[in-house]
């Protein structure tokens, strides 16, 4: 069964245009997918299939509801975990889940049941009469996940839901997202951090210039670029002055990405250019402690799709 189905979405703010004839398909029980750098249109997108922006051109069911045309129903079917942190801090923790429910008409003993149900979910329940003002980010985070399932919704959209919080947190949301998706919801997901969507996504699309570029399983998109070479080179000083403008000049280099030790070089498999890409490194007195030649990952098929890092 379709989920949610785009057909020709578009959306244009003045002379920009922020998703460009997007048509896509999620299958029921799908953990979705959908990558792209900043400004590729995916929280415009997800900003219409919620409803809080307005379709220009195309159409978005859900549940084949057509948005504009059931809205309502549409939107009942729908959980929303919000990148930035939506909770009411002068409200305990029970309060603000039971505020949320009751917006998609619980009241009453069932609406008492879903709230500490979700709250049990998110492990939360030793905390139902606190006030998240004094809650860790990752709290408010599983919070912001309870008030978002107490309505028991089909599809649940999650856009960031990990940014800034503490590793078992982390954990925790990402062991929730498996467990949500074992009890019947579809989930969309959105992340900064490749790994996340490695585990858990079923299928991913990537997106740029408002456009679904890429769509598959992960080990299918990395299967796009089977023909790259992805060189790994260790430095030994994090002070190193590496240019990723220099080494992209070397014949054959795609891509570069670097951090404080480790530069990770992309290039076409039928330039063999290992020994130029060593030379820049004893050129330029940058002392190697390893070369290790890496499979591609999705984070390599992503810098070959749009020339960019998730994290730009």
């Amino acid at each position: 069964m379709c989920i949610v189905k785009l057909e020709q979405l578009t959306k244009k703010f003045g002379e920009i245009t922020a998703v460009d004839k997007m048509t896509l398909e999620i299958e029921e029980g799908e953990i979705f997918g959908l990558l792209g750098p900043n400004g590729a249109g995916k929280s415009t997108a997800i900003n219409m299939i919620t409803g809080l922006l307005t379709i220009d051109k195309g159409s978005i069911s859900i549940l084949g509801k057509d948005i504009r045309k059931d809205k309502k129903a549409a939107k009942s079917n729908i959980g929303i975990v919000p990148q930035d942190i939506a909770i009411y801090e002068d409200l305990t923790s029970l309060e603000n889940v039971k505020f949320f429910a009751s917006l998609y008409g619980l009241r009453g003993k069932a609406l008492e049941e879903a709230a500490l149900e979700a709250l049990e979910f998110a492990g939360l329940s030793d905390k139902k009469k606190d006030f998240p003002k004094n809650f860790s980010g990752g709290m408010k985070r599983r919070l912001n996940i309870a008030c978002a399932i107490a309505h028991k919704p089909k599809l649940i959209i999650m856009d960031e839901p990990t940014v800034g919080i503490d590793p078992q947190s982390r954990n925790h949301i990402l062991q929730s997202v498996k467990k949500l998706n074992d009890m019947g919801s579809t989930i969309i997901y959105t992340s900064h951090y490749m790994e996340e969507v490695e585990e858990i996504c079923t299928r991913i699309a990537i997106m740029d210039h408002g456009k679904v570029i890429a769509l598959g399983t992960s080990e299918e998109l990395k299967n796009l670029i089977n023909d790259k070479d992805v060189v790994e080179v260790t430095i030994s000083d994090p002070m190193s002055m590496v240019s990723k403008e220099k080494i992209r000049e070397i014949s054959g280099v795609e891509n570069v990405e670097t951090n404080e030790i480790t530069v990770k070089i992309t290039s076409a498999m039928e330039v063999a250019n290992l020994d130029k890409i060593i030379q820049y490194f004893v050129k330029n007195n940058i002392a190697i402690k390893s070369v290790e030649s890496k499979t591609p990952d999705l984070e390599s098929v992503f810098l070959s799709m749009t020339g960019r890092k998730l994290r730009d």
